[in-house]
């Protein structure tokens, strides 16, 4: 629910900031508010600089991959709706699946597989669109059906980034300890996002519109960033307790509340987002709900 909420917030912060310029500044927010939250980690747990250098490095490593994979997540959005883009989230759980079977080992019961399949096809079946028959600008034209290779290349390598990202952190967490492993990756976020600084172009580009929108770019940005991090912060904390693979499957339910949260803002605030809401719509949105319940029910047995 979190991640949806922050998809909306990401999508009205590129359209209202980000159009027109590069939307690598957004992931500078994201790296400010997780460097605040180290010396805030650092107080409750001294034992976070116990590790060796080798797993330091390789806990940072995986916080630049999660940097990257939003870098190219925010760069889908940028085009697209975020309703186009969030079933591209269900790439995630199969190489997750992949990913955990050759590290770790872990191998799921035809239940959970069964669940897990539920999951990721009620949230695609959600996804699925008909062109309207008379398709308006906003729509881009009648594209809507066509394939966009851009956008699957995007959100096929964000989510192969993210499944990678996640799997370093699930050794580390389970090997290491919960808050020093979440420590070294902001560590590597960061790092990500010092980078950028270091780029002249996105340095001024940073600056100038911190001037010229300081107060409603950084106080939707920082909201936004909280919201992200919980999110993140609860999906990780999961993996302690459940195969990589289920918790990336449940994690896809992330594109059944992004339209959830779509309809809400057409009949509430139809200035800050639009979803259809047809009586076929509704009546789709509704079966995926079922379906992607009874995968959540069979997974978490």
């Amino acid at each position: 629910m979190l991640w949806a909420i922050s998809v909306h917030l990401d999508k009205y912060l590129v359209e209202r900031f980000f159009k027109d310029s590069n939307v690598a500044l957004m992931v500078l927010f994201t790296a400010l508010v997780v460097v605040l939250a180290l010396p805030i980690i650092l107080y409750f747990e001294p034992a976070v600089l116990n590790p060796s250098f080798g797993s330091i490095a390789l806990i940072a490593f995986a916080g630049i991959l999660y940097m990257t994979g939003m870098l190219f997540y925010l760069r889908a959005l940028q085009n697209e709706e975020a309703s186009v883009v969030a079933p591209f989230f269900q790439t995630g759980p199969l190489f997750g699946y992949v990913l955990a079977y050759l590290v770790l080992g872990e191998t799921l019961s035809p239940r959970q597989l069964l669940g897990g399949a539920l999951i990721i096809g009620g949230a695609l079946f959600v996804s699925i669109r008909v062109a309207p028959s008379h398709p308006s600008p906003a729509s881009g034209g009648g594209e809507g059906r066509g394939f966009k290779t851009r956008l699957a290349v995007l959100m096929v390598a964000c989510g192969f980034i993210m499944a990678l990202a996640s799997l370093i952190f699930k050794v580390f967490a389970l090997k290491v300890e919960f808050w020093t492993t979440t420590f070294w990756m902001f560590v590597g976020e960061g790092i990500f996002g010092a980078a950028l600084l270091m780029i002249p172009l996105y340095r001024r580009q940073f600056i100038a519109l911190l001037r010229t929108n300081t107060a409603a770019l950084l106080s939707i940005n920082a909201s936004n960033e909280l919201i992200n991090l919980g999110g993140g912060l609860g999906s990780r904390y999961a993996l302690l307790f459940a195969p990589l693979s289920i918790v990336q499957a449940i994690g896809s339910t992330t594109t059944l509340f992004v339209f959830a949260f779509g309809i809400v803002l057409s009949v509430f605030f139809p200035s800050f987002g639009r979803e259809d809401l047809s009586g076929r719509e509704l009546v789709q949105k509704g079966v995926a709900a079922v379906i992607v319940a009874i995968g959540v029910a069979l997974v978490t047995r």
